[in-house]
């Protein structure tokens, strides 16, 4: 299944593609050369579809101080942080970053309520530079748990990625394994953790969002 954030680059690619193909084989006829550029163009329209694809997922159900991860990928940085925005305070960083073969739709790692949510214009480094988090496009979400615990995260573009995507606004219930948002093509998701949380993933673990927990808080 397509996901709606990436319906209408599915159907513009397959147009482009498929008229490029059309006007190779006119211009130059059937031949092995135009038929393997047609085939090129084919693969990459599938990998396109492939991106944008959204798996059916149903969340564990964590125990309430338990942190599902909201992204499929690696987990590249586990640190202790100050973190400014919204804690303002000392806290507990994990970063997932995802490749451009994972999974990008991003779901609540918590169920809870959303207090914060802000979308921030920035740069496009790399989704691994240090300073990605404070740099580059991206959204903030905080949402307090039921248990009475802040958790902060940010879906943060990449050098590729140019679109970040948040359904979280303030006054909304999140609910554990929902959907929350999308970030197109090559990014990261940020957790900050107050300090003190067991942390239950390390660095260069693979993770996969509703399934895998990184936190107990």
């Amino acid at each position: 299944m397509i996901h709606r954030e990436g319906r209408i680059s599915v159907l513009v690619t397959f147009f482009v593609f498929a008229v490029a193909a059309a006007a190779l084989m006119l211009a130059f006829g059937v031949n092995w050369i135009t038929v393997v550029l047609s085939v090129a163009l084919l693969g990459l329209f599938c990998f396109v579809a492939y991106f944008f694809r959204d798996p059916h997922r149903t969340a564990s159900k964590p125990l309430p101080d338990e942190i599902l991860s909201a992204a499929d990928g690696k987990v590249v940085k586990i640190a202790e942080v100050e973190e400014g925005e919204f804690l303002k305070s000392k806290c507990i960083q994990v970063s997932v970053f995802m490749s451009i073969w994972s999974v990008h739709v991003n779901y609540y790692p918590v169920s809870g309520d959303v207090v914060y949510s802000r979308h921030h214009q920035g740069k496009y480094l790399v989704a691994w530079h240090p300073k990605s988090s404070e740099k580059n496009e991206r959204t903030s979400v905080a949402i307090k748990t039921e248990t009475g615990k802040m958790l902060f995260l940010r879906q943060i573009a990449g050098y590729v990625a140019r679109r970040v995507v948040c359904y979280a606004k303030e006054g909304d219930r999140a609910r554990a394994g929902e959907q929350m948002g999308f970030i197109k093509f090559g990014s990261r998701v940020d957790f900050f953790l107050p300090a003190g949380s067991e942390i239950l993933v390390k660095e260069g673990d693979k993770v996969r969002a509703c399934r895998s927990v990184i936190a107990k808080i």
